[in-house]
């Protein structure tokens, strides 16, 4: 008996070690795997999943969590930090699945969800499989019964966050949202979703400040990348965007909660749009919310066939009736943005639709060297309304500023 309490301890000691297995830099690496999850795509892995986190959390030495190929069912996952090293890793080189029937991800909105962090990278080639379709079909019934979409993958208060090479197939709702961070890198991320897909934003921005998007390629059937309320300081890098409804920053002015709604310091560039929606696009709705955006440079862009090419639309109403503040003016002001090298075909004959608030006009808008053609002939036309601004060198269509 006096041996019960040595054993025990070794044996603790030699399970603790087996569930990790150190790299050549250092790391430790806690393999799902060895925690209990079940590649087979139909056993719920999210208890595997956060175990390992719990360890790697832990750790005093950089970690990572490592989802090793295989499919892995995960009924939905919150990964809260901070954690004891600044260097933490969940390493994605499998396919991680939603539950299959919808409404089984629980009511918070959020599938996959990292917060509380400071030191993070998500990465691997590895696949998050939103199974949204069974989900839009509801919606498409206009079933009263259909439960609130979540988002795929949400990075959440955190800082110093870095998202790479990570694919997202049919989210329910966004694929990838950045939410109240600082110092967050998103690199290389893939997603793909049908173009009828709802509500299904390839990457959404909010309330965070100094946030980089670099080489990503999106198709999906809302914004490629939008840019809500409380955003500053953001980057947006070498994006193909379609199909989709383009690169948006907003829409600002529907009562989110936010006295000020504002956006600020975004520089757009190197983009590519094909067949979408919308390319560069600033919307806001009417109504009486202050806000304002200021700050912003769209430069080197090349459109393919989009229907709105260059668009500020400050009466948005999706829905064309029914919607929070119609036919009254945007109190969101919008000033300071340029257009710079913009190229290639709309699929409409308004290339350039600048319709702007009555009560706030827009100020300081700037179009240099712009070539937008309609369906591939020179005919394309501008539409300016309550909007002020200059050009500078070759603008086509002619500019109604």
């Amino acid at each position: 008996m006096a041996m019960a309490k040595p054993v025990l301890s070794l044996l603790v000691h030699l399970h603790a070690a087996l569930l990790f297995l150190p790299d050549p830099a250092g790391v430790a690496v806690y393999n799902v795997l060895r925690y209990g999850a079940r590649p087979d795509g139909a056993t719920d892995a999210a208890g595997p999943f956060l175990r390992a986190w719990a360890d790697a959390c832990r750790s005093p030495r950089p970690a990572t969590v490592y989802v090793p190929p295989g499919r892995y069912l995960v009924r939905s996952a919150t990964f809260t930090g901070p954690c004891r090293s600044r260097a933490v890793t969940f390493a994605i080189a499998g396919t991680v699945v939603a539950p299959a029937r919808y409404g089984a991800r629980g009511s918070s909105g959020r599938w996959i969800t990292f917060e509380n962090m400071d030191g993070l990278v998500v990465s691997g080639g590895g696949t998050l499989d939103g199974r949204g379709r069974a989900l839009w079909a509801c919606r498409r019934r206009g079933q009263r019964d259909c439960p609130n979409p979540t988002s795929s993958l949400t990075i959440a208060n955190s800082k110093n966050v870095v998202v790479a090479g990570v694919r997202s197939v049919d989210s329910e709702l966004f694929h990838v949202v950045v939410l109240q961070c600082h110092g967050v890198t998103v690199r290389g991320v893939t997603v793909e979703a049908p173009a009828d897909s709802p509500n299904t934003d390839g990457i959404h921005l909010h309330m965070s400040s100094h946030v980089s998007v670099y080489d990503a390629r999106i198709s999906t059937g809302d914004d490629c990348i939008s840019v809500g309320p409380g955003n500053s300081h953001l980057w947006i890098e070498r994006v193909a965007c379609g199909p989709g409804h383009g690169i948006s920053i907003g829409s600002l002015g529907k009562q989110q909660g936010m006295e000020v709604e504002a956006v600020q310091n975004v520089t757009v560039k190197t983009t590519w749009f094909t067949g979408t929606m919308n390319g560069l696009r600033i919307k806001t709705w009417g109504g009486s919310k202050r806000g304002f955006v200021t700050g912003v440079t769209f430069a080197d862009s090349t459109m393919s066939g989009v229907d709105n090419p260059i668009i500020i639309d400050q009466n948005y109403c999706p829905d064309s009736s029914g919607c929070p503040g119609a036919g009254r003016s945007s109190s969101i002001r919008i000033s300071d943005v340029r257009y710079v090298g913009i190229r290639g075909s709309s699929a409409t004959l308004v290339a350039v639709n600048f319709d702007c608030s009555r009560s706030n006009p827009c100020s300081g808008i700037s179009l240099q060297d712009v070539a937008l053609t309609y369906q591939n002939r020179a005919a394309a036309k501008s539409y300016c309304r309550n909007v002020q601004g200059t050009t500078l060198g070759l603008v086509l269509p002619p500019s109604c500023l």
